[in-house]
């Protein structure tokens, strides 16, 4: 299937393999929408979803060549690698589906992603399960926010 979202995904993975944050104002619409599994309000534009994308991978994760702090020099070794481990395309959304394992709890989520004609998200849409799981994430995300204000 053509459309935006078969080139967004692919520059979706370049991101989660560099963690880059100016690649994320490269992708990112202005008008971007940030919805979390842990906070009831959409967080609305880039300097926001920004902030979201970056805790999040700063909280989940990585193999060992994402085992760095977004913007710092190297973190602790992950506890469990953080993975895509399937993918859903249509032309202007993609639902990517997600493992790893945090302080011994199996994470299992969906990112689910929208572009707009030129390319950029403009929502980005973060589901978790099992209980355990959206309990650990949201600890450890709201600790990771506090440090990234």
């Amino acid at each position: 299937m053509e459309g935006p979202a078969k080139t967004g995904v692919e520059a979706w993975h370049a991101y989660v393999r560099d963690v880059k944050e100016e690649t994320l104002d490269e992708i990112l619409a202005d008008d971007v929408v940030f919805l979390s599994p842990v906070v009831h309000t959409p967080q609305a534009g880039k300097p926001a979803t920004k902030m979201y994308l970056m805790a999040a991978f700063n909280v989940f994760p990585g193999d060992d060549a994402q085992a760095k702090q977004v913007g710092g020099a190297g973190g602790e070794k992950p506890q469990g690698a953080f993975k895509y481990v399937r993918e859903v395309l249509g032309s202007h959304d993609a639902v990517l589906e997600f493992e790893t394992e945090m302080d011994g709890i199996f994470v299992n989520g969906v990112d689910m992603i929208k572009w707009n004609d030129e390319g950029k998200i403009v929502e980005f849409k973060v589901m978790i399960r099992p209980l355990k799981a959206i309990q650990r994430v949201h600890a450890n995300m709201g600790a990771m926010l506090q440090k990234l204000k």
